[in-house]
């Protein structure tokens, strides 16, 4: 009978000569010193013993700058869990080590939170990429060995539809795996707390903590588990309640648009053609080419399923154009994003255009208040909710429909789940974000493309009933409210030079940030890390500055509404800068005129933001 052999001990001649080894490959600059550390911590300490061997390999055939990839960090909790590159080792990768320390960081928190007080249950869920169903069937083993009775959704499901079941089963947390809509390379781990929320203060340091701590990760047998009941597959009746909510926030109203919906090969056609189905729309088609479930997301352009880009829509545009296709749509792999394209006008053999994701914002927060509006729903206490780096087209739409917006927010849903349980869920209508989130009802507790995909379809057919694009009615919308215009700038810094390169940079725009930007002169800084406005001029002064603490800084131009944010990604080695344009309602009459305008802004911007960037890190 064979078996696996033993790996070798951290104090034999072969792990003492990769120590030396890797000394040396600091000293030859072909590693840096964190992956040094981290790659002795995985052959000496006994918690990495199953990987030494494979470590060891590694150094072996002289893989330093694989080595230095996958250990120059450990990988972090960012805004969407932890998410990153998968490879077999290393604690900046994502393996079965960084993805079971985080189950058990989870698992032990929560058995500790509750003190064995009752009865606990974890649900969770997962997407089509590479080794979801795997990393499930590990966070499951770990949690049934914690104690914790695991509810499974066990086929490609929608993140929101395990935030609502977190919620639904009462539920004191849950595991989304899921890299939402990064490269086919990566996959993650989203951790929910009880409220159908990712974890917040206090909770996601003291998950870190013990994430960090984790030295033994304990698992059952799986198989075992679902035999005794302790992994319990709740997929049809989640299936049946999660339509049930989401249909429960539709509006009465035309339902004639023709529809094609893609899934970017992601999980979104079990929840958006049900759900489209169940409101009324008959005509759904779902584009074929981009159907099939996979993790290499092989037919879309750049293996990138991401709704932002609008690379994504050229094809499905194609055969829309050329069928008479009302709208197209597509969510990203876990479906809690939306894109949308339509006709520029009500002829679709015609041009088409795509939305940005602050358009799509403005467009179906316009669309809920004014059904909000007529159906009576609208109060003193009623309310929206956007981050700080979300258009202000929404604020001024709430305004107009005498709503409240809650607007003071970092970037990340879980923020907006928080502000509709801290101002009341009865009282939300609306929530979103720019990286094209969006969620009504209270049901959920994260952005949700399935209902976001319903409120469009709603939209669009109750425009093409009036005989209006939605490229009109959006233009009608910056007639009344002034002409915003946004973009998003992405300055990839990857590594661990990347790292050191963006430190450098948010640092200098906090101590020297530039005084003009596109001819505009800059008026203060915002600084949500220190907390402080300063003014930029001559008589340089700072005040405290009220809101939320975080790594942002926003820039603010001497003409209202013109103003650029940047933060580190939370998810990605990269920069993104948030660059924000407006002009008055009466400069934006002649939207063709009031386009021009901002676009020649824009680009002057842009060329004085990327001119700072580049300099500030060389």
């Amino acid at each position: 009978m064979s078996t696996t052999p033993e790996p070798a001990a951290p104090d034999s001649p072969r792990v003492l000569t990769a120590l030396a080894q890797v000394e040396q490959a600091v000293k030859d600059e072909r590693i840096t010193a964190g992956a040094a550390e981290n790659i002795r911590c995985w052959l000496t300490e006994e918690r990495y013993r199953d990987y030494r061997d494979n470590v060891l390999r590694h150094i072996d055939e002289e893989q330093w700058q694989k080595l230095d990839d996958v250990f120059w960090t450990i990988i972090p909790f960012g805004t969407g869990g932890r998410r990153g590159r998968m490879y077999e080792i290393g604690s900046n990768a994502i393996n079965d080590r960084t993805i079971g320390e985080s189950a058990q960081g989870l698992a032990d928190y929560v058995v500790s939170y509750h003190g064995g007080k009752k009865p606990l249950s974890c649900a969770i869920a997962y997407d089509t990429r590479h080794r979801s169903r795997h990393f499930t069937e590990l966070c499951a083993e770990i949690m049934v060995a914690a104690g914790i009775k695991v509810y499974l959704l066990d086929d490609y499901r929608a993140t929101p539809q395990l935030s609502f079941a977190v919620r639904h089963l009462g539920c004191d947390c849950g595991i989304m795996v899921t890299a939402s809509h990064n490269p086919p390379s990566d996959n993650a781990v989203k951790v929910y707390w009880s409220s159908g929320a990712q974890v917040l203060p206090p909770h996601d340091k003291a998950i870190i903590d013990n994430v960090m701590s984790c030295q033994e990760i304990k698992r059952a047998s799986f198989e075992q588990a679902v035999q005794d009941g302790k992994i319990e597959v709740v997929t049809e009746k989640i299936d049946a309640a999660f339509l049930d909510a989401a249909a429960g926030c539709s509006s009465p109203g035309p339902r004639d648009v023709k529809i094609l919906y893609s899934p970017l090969h992601g999980v979104g056609e079990a929840a958006v053609v049900p759900l489209l189905q169940r409101d009324g729309f008959k005509n759904v088609t779902v584009y074929e080419p981009h159907r099939q479930p996979s993790g290499d997301f092989p037919n879309v352009p750049g293996h990138v399923s991401n709704p932002e880009n609008s690379a994504v829509f050229e094809k499905p545009i194609e055969q829309a154009r050329a069928e008479g296709f009302d709208l197209v749509m597509a969510t990203d792999p876990d479906c809690d994003r939306l894109g949308i394209a339509a006709p520029k006008t009500t002829d679709t053999a015609g041009e088409w255009g795509t939305f940005t994701g602050n358009q799509i914002a403005a467009l179906l927060a316009n669309y809920v208040l004014d059904k909000a509006a007529e159906a009576g729903k609208i109060t003193d206490r009623s309310y929206v909710v956007k981050t700080l780096v979300t258009t202000e087209l929404v604020r001024r739409i709430a305004a107009a429909h005498n709503a409240r917006c809650v607007g003071d927010l970092l970037v990340g849903y879980k923020y907006i789940a928080e502000a509709m349980d801290r101002e009341g869920p009865a009282d939300f209508l609306y929530g979103c974000e720019e990286s094209h989130g969006y969620l009504v009802g209270s049901y959920a507790r994260d952005k949700d493309g399935a209902v976001a995909c319903m409120l469009a379809s709603e939209l669009a057919a109750e425009l093409k009933a009036k005989g209006q694009s939605m490229h009109d009615y959006l233009g009608e919308l910056y007639q009344r409210h002034g002409y915003h215009s946004e973009h998003l700038i992405n300055v990839f810094m990857e590594g661990s030079e990347g790292m050191a390169a963006m430190k450098t940079l948010m640092k200098t725009f906090r101590e020297a940030p530039p005084t003009s930007l596109g001819g505009m002169k800059v008026k203060q800084v915002r600084d949500y890390q220190n907390q402080t406005v300063t003014t930029i001029g001559e008589s340089s002064e700072s005040s405290p500055l009220e809101g939320p603490v975080g790594n942002l800084i926003i820039m603010d131009m001497e003409d209202e509404g013109n103003y650029v944010a940047v933060r580190p990604s939370g998810t990605e080695p990269k920069v993104k800068f948030y660059v924000f344009t407006r002009l008055e309602a009466a400069e934006s009459q002649d939207l063709a005129s009031a386009s021009t305008k901002l676009a020649d802004r824009m680009r002057a911007i842009e060329n004085d933001v990327r001119d700072f960037a580049r300099v500030s890190v060389t």
